[in-house]
This record gives C-alpha cells, sequence and structure tokens, in this order.
C-alpha cells in the first residue's frame, strides 16, 4: 500500500496518545459480543465470521496500542536507536491475525456452500447497518493516523466495514428471493480482499525490517543538496534505512577541499545535517574527509 509522505516528517510528541486506538477497541469489543449473539440469533454464518473477525481486531488493537506506546520510548542500552521498530511488530502480529482469521471465515463458508441453511434476513438487515455505522466510525477515526501499525488497524476495519455492506447486500437479496447460498459467497469474496491487501501491508513492513531504502528519501536530491554546499567536493558511501516508516537514518562521507580549516569543516558538518533534516532524514551520521584521504571504505 502505498502511503503519503508528506506528512510523516514530523515530530512524534503529537502522537503520544493514540486514543483513536483505545476509541476503536472499545467500540470493537462491544460490538463483537453483540455480534455473536445476532450470528445465533439470524443463523447467518456471514455475522458469525464477522464476530470472529471482530474479536481478532479487539486483540490487535490492544497489540497496536502496546506496541505503539512501546515504539515512543527513547534510546537506551538494548535499543539504542530508540523503540520505534516496536510499531512493525504490532503490524506483523497483526497481519498474521487476519491471515488466521480468513482462513476460518473461508473454511466455513466453503462448508456453507454446499449446506445452504437459511438464514434470518431481516435480522441480517438490522445488524448490517448497526455493523456498517460502528466500524465505518472506528475506521474514519483510524484513517488519520500515519503510522503503519495504524494502516494495518485502520485495515481490519475496513474489512469488516466491507463484511457488512455484504451482508447488507444479501440480507436485502435473500428478503426478496430464497438465495441462502449467497451468504457463504459473499463470505468468501470479502476474505479474498483481505488477504490480498494483507500481502501488501507485509510487503512494506518486510521491506522496513530487512533495510530496505525508505521510498521517502531520494538520492539523487540529497546528492544535489550536499554538493551545492560551499567546500563539498564530493560524496561517497551513503547508506540509509528506516527505523518504522517515517524514522529515517543515514551514513554518508562528505569529501572536502584540502584547504578546509577545522572549523570550515564542522560547518560544512553542520549545514549537511540541517539539508538532510529537511529531505526527510531525522538521524544523520556525517565523515569528512580531505581529497587527497584514502578512504578505506
Amino acid at each position: 500500500m502505498a502511503h503519503d509522505h508528506s506528512h510523516h516528517h514530523h515530530d512524534f510528541a503529537e502522537d503520544d496518545k493514540p486514543k483513536n486506538i483505545i476509541t476503536a477497541f472499545w467500540l470493537n469489543t462491544g460490538f463483537a459480543l453483540l455480534e455473536i449473539a445476532g450470528g445465533f440469533y439470524t443463523n447467518s454464518v456471514a455475522i458469525l465470521s464477522n464476530a470472529v473477525h471482530d474479536f481478532g481486531d479487539s486483540l490487535s488493537l490492544g497489540l497496536a496500542y502496546y506496541f505503539h506506546k512501546k515504539s515512543r520510548k527513547k534510546g537506551d542500552q538494548t535499543f539504542d536507536y530508540g523503540y520505534q521498530r516496536f510499531s512493525l511488530l504490532g503490524a506483523f502480529i497483526n497481519s498474521l491475525i487476519l491471515i488466521v482469521s480468513s482462513v476460518f471465515i473461508i473454511r466455513e463458508s466453503i462448508s456453507r456452500l454446499f449446506e445452504p441453511e437459511a438464514p434470518n434476513a431481516r435480522g441480517m438487515l438490522v445488524f448490517a447497518i448497526v455493523g456498517i455505522a460502528v466500524n465505518g466510525y472506528a475506521l474514519l477515526r483510524l484513517k488519520k493516523g500515519g503510522s503503519i501499525n495504524e494502516r494495518v488497524v485502520a485495515l481490519h476495519f475496513l474489512e469488516d466495514v466491507l463484511g457488512w455492506v455484504a451482508v447488507l447486500i444479501g440480507s436485502v437479496v435473500m428478503i426478496f428471493a430464497d438465495v441462502p447460498v449467497l451468504d457463504p459467497v459473499l463470505s468468501l469474496l470479502i476474505a479474498a480482499y483481505i488477504l490480498l491487501n494483507v500481502y501488501k501491508n507485509l510487503k512494506a513492513t518486510f521491506r522496513i525490517l530487512l533495510q530496505a531504502r525508505p521510498e521517502s528519501v531520494n538520492e539523487e536530491q540529497i546528492r544535489k543538496k550536499v554538493l551545492s554546499i560551499p567546500g563539498v567536493k564530493n560524496l561517497h558511501d551513503l547508506h540509509f534505512w528506516t527505523m518504522d516508516g517515517r524514522y529515517n537514518v543515514m551514513t554518508l562521507h562528505v569529501v572536502v577541499e584540502e584547504s578546509q580549516s577545522v572549523e570550515q569543516r564542522e560547518r560544512i558538518k553542520r549545514e549537511v545535517k540541517h539539508e538532510l533534516q529537511h529531505l526527510q532524514v531525522r538521524h544523520s551520521t556525517v565523515e569528512i574527509e580531505s581529497e587527497n584521504s584514502h578512504c578505506p571504505d
């Protein structure tokens, strides 16, 4: 899932209280309990599978909140770059939960395809309307968040909204026509869509864990900016990675004219770091070298 990096260059203090995640957690847990009763009452596999999903979501939300708080911790002896990576752990576990719950839905739906059972269509309709309202509200709250964790959690709610839209359409059709097989068919379509999205999110998470270059950092732009600083002759040995998709880290060697004094070199280093801050690099290590010195790296 491509995401916009324009609003990622901000200090983390403003997201210190993930209120969106807490609100979504309580909404979801309460509603999941209601759904289980509703699933049995209406004899609908679509509603019961939504209930299982919602319990999975509650667990995910709890994890997301825990890892969100954890990822705000400053660096220490163990994790000296800080704890940002912990939010990825939350995203990874959430994705696994989604896979497991989707497999459960697929299994349940396939057995219903062969032995369709007529659900209570009017009851389903009422539940669908409430479901769309509750999950839609939670989704809108989470859409505002920028972390990969909040994106995965928002995906859970998008899944639930789509699930309820499917239940709504199915229930309306079943009120007027006798097609109980529609219930499991809709469940299968939703599960397939979700698994595709989980794949995209896992791919983004693994890119970061395997220290791929962050997509928000433009090497060409960095080279241009640094080379435009007076006194800089060249640069090499550029390496960048990202802690969590937002906090980017970089190391580079800057070659300066032989005649530059210690003070001038310090000024160049400060300027380089300043320019990098504006180019989405939050933490940089800059090594200054003379033109004639041989770089062992």
